[in-house]
C-alpha cells in the first residue's frame, strides 16, 4: 500500500477485540517509532508498553472511558526533557514535544499498516498516569495509544473532514 492510502485508511479506533496483540507486532511498531527523526538526532522519547492487567487498570484511571478499557495494550509516549534538543540563542524552545509527536505518529501508522487500531489520547490525567507508571520527573507523558485488533462489529469509521489543500497552503 502507498503511504497516502495508509493515511487515508487509518482512523481513531474506539472499539477493540479481546484478541491479544502478538509481541512481535508490538516490537515492530516500537521499532518504527524508534526510527523517527528528531532534532539533532537526540531521540528524547521513552515508550511505556502496558500489557499487565494491574498496571492497565491504573493507566485506565487516567482516562476513564469504557472503550479505552477494551484495548489489550496501551503505549504511553513520553518526552525526556533531560535529553531533548533546545533551540539556542533565541527562545530556548524545547523540541521534545515535537520529537515525541513524530515518533507517536509512527506508532499510529505502523499499527495501521499491520492491521491494528490505535487512537491518539491526550485528554488524560498526567498525575494519575505518572504514578501508575512511575514516570520520572524529567519525563512527560505526551499521549496514550490504546492498541489492539479492531472490533469491526462495534467500531465506527468516522468520515474524515479535512480542509482543502488550497485553504491551508500559501505559496510564496
Amino acid at each position: 500500500m502507498q503511504l497516502k492510502g495508509l493515511i487515508e485508511g487509518r482512523y481513531s479506533v474506539r472499539a477493540y477485540s479481546a484478541q491479544p496483540v502478538e509481541p512481535e507486532k508490538i516490537n515492530y511498531i516500537l521499532d518504527c517509532a524508534r526510527l523517527a527523526p528528531s532534532a539533532c538526532n537526540f531521540q528524547p522519547w521513552k515508550f511505556y508498553v502496558v500489557t499487565s492487567e494491574d498496571i492497565k487498570a491504573k493507566v485506565q484511571q487516567s482516562y476513564d472511558r469504557e472503550w479505552f478499557k477494551t484495548a489489550p495494550v496501551h503505549i504511553v509516549v513520553c518526552k525526556d526533557s533531560s535529553t531533548s534538543w533546545k533551540r539556542k540563542n533565541t527562545d530556548n524552545k524545547d523540541f521534545g514535544d515535537v520529537d515525541a509527536a513524530i515518533a507517536a505518529e509512527h506508532i499510529c501508522l505502523a499499527a495501521a499498516e499491520i492491521g491494528l487500531g490505535t487512537c491518539w489520547v491526550c485528554n488524560f490525567n498526567p498525575d494519575i498516569l505518572r504514578e501508575a507508571l512511575d514516570i520520572p520527573a524529567h519525563q512527560e507523558a505526551i499521549a496514550i495509544f490504546p492498541l489492539g485488533y479492531i472490533d469491526n462489529e462495534k467500531s465506527i469509521r468516522p468520515e474524515k473532514n479535512r480542509k482543502p489543500l488550497a485553504d491551508i497552503t500559501e505559496w510564496k
